[in-house]
């Protein structure tokens, strides 16, 4: 089963790729408070329009680059 993920576009400057934001909330080990982790992915972006700021859901498929490991699977319009 493939890997789906949700967050926000950050970056369109490159040709086929976008940058996405996956933001997520996990547990401090000792005192239980709710910590905010981010992480970064380049994203094949090929026939779709997007636009900083849009919340999409990717999709881990084989490499289509050297660290390109995702694609766009669906887009929220702003």
């Amino acid at each position: 089963m493939s890997k789906v993920l949700t967050g926000k576009v950050i970056s369109v400057k490159m040709k086929n790729t976008a940058v996405v934001e996956v933001t997520r909330f996990v547990p401090h080990p000792l005192y239980k408070k709710l910590l905010q982790k981010s992480k970064k992915f380049k994203v094949d972006s090929r026939g779709v329009s997007l636009t900083v700021g849009q919340e999409v859901k990717i999709v881990e498929t084989k490499p289509t680059a050297k660290d390109k490991h995702f694609k766009i699977l669906e887009e929220k319009k702003v």
